[in-house]
């Protein structure tokens, strides 16, 4: 069977019409986000609202648990649904909560959002002090049920704490080389190589503020990007994570960057500057747009195989390896 492809990051207003333009788009599977502040019972229901998606348009979607589902998807001509975190609110103060949002299907949870959390700290504080005494206890139980540690949204010492305390690769889902362009959410090299050199995956962003001229930049500039990150870290390690964001009002960013810890907007990539919802590239703007990535892989000379891995071989072989119990 062909190699698949996979965006291993959307928090998209989801709807059939999105539903509909993964298949169009040729999408066997994709990590959504269900969770950036919400408490557990929350979180419980989006799932639901997952759930009535999933017995409204079975022919387009299902719900994603192992790698299988990705191959199941491949074969059935739908789209695998994997459920993930960007802040570990949802299991609250209870370690005990882990497995059981596992059980429910969660594969993917962020150590931390932007700010300090119980377990680690986010890139825009001030001081990071690392992972906390939980945190290292919660990295131990994820990796014992098959959850992945993601620091997407983590400071640099709590970052690579994390990769070293973690008996298995975690993932950077949705950021790009800090050498490439200097976001705050970037990743610096010294991040990407440790990542990288325990087995574990970057996704690249999509999402304007983490791109060299943002919304302007062009095809051929992401591409020669990866081809230059490949070349520093090897393919077998990289795949999409687009952080595609399509249809959503910019009141949810307020909600992402704010959520109850303040009553003003959060700094940096979320400031009163830019507090919207950035334009889309015009090569990328919803999930039939990944066939411009293979095109401008191609252009600027990786090889067919490279390509497949990045467009969704990869992000299945960590699948395989990360998604059951240890």
């Amino acid at each position: 069977m062909k190699a698949p492809l996979i965006d291993n990051l959307q928090y998209a207003n989801f709807s059939p019409k999105v539903f509909a333009q993964m298949r169009e788009g040729g999408v066997d599977a994709v990590h959504v986000t269900i969770a950036y502040h919400e408490s557990f019972r929350e979180m419980v229901l989006n799932l639901e609202s997952w759930n009535r998606w999933f017995e409204d348009h079975p022919n387009l979607i299902f719900k994603g648990t192992s790698a299988a589902c990705v191959r199941r998807a491949q074969a059935e001509g739908r789209t695998a649904i994997f459920f993930g975190f960007q802040n570990p609110s949802p299991i609250e103060d209870d370690i005990g909560l882990v497995e059981i949002c596992h059980q429910l299907g969660i594969r993917f949870m962020q150590l931390t959002y932007n700010n300090q959390s119980l377990l680690a700290t986010g890139c825009y504080e001030d001081e990071d002090t690392g992972l906390t005494r939980m945190g290292k206890q919660v990295v131990r139980e994820m990796n014992r049920v098959g959850m992945v540690v993601d620091m997407s949204h983590s400071a640099e010492r709590s970052t690579l704490e994390a990769i070293a305390h973690s008996t298995r690769p975690i993932a950077i889902t949705h950021a790009n080389p800090h050498w490439w362009h200097p976001a705050l959410r970037n990743k610096s090299d010294t991040v990407l190589k440790a990542l990288t050199g325990a087995g574990g995956m970057l996704g690249f962003s999509i999402y304007p503020h983490h791109l060299a001229g943002g919304s302007n930049c062009t095809l051929e500039r992401f591409c020669a990007m990866i081809a230059d990150a490949a070349d520093r870290y090897g393919a077998e390690h990289l795949g999409i994570g687009t952080d595609l964001c399509q249809d959503q009002p910019d009141s949810v960013v307020e909600w992402m960057r704010v959520g109850r810890w303040s009553k003003v907007i959060d700094y940096g990539e979320g400031s009163a500057s830019n507090a919207g919802f950035p334009p889309m590239p015009v090569w990328f703007s919803d999930n039939r747009d990944f066939g411009n990535i293979r095109k401008g892989l191609e252009a600027v000379g990786m090889a067919p195989a490279e390509i497949d891995g990045i467009m969704g071989g990869n992000w299945l072989r960590f699948y395989e390896e990360s998604f059951g119990p240890q």
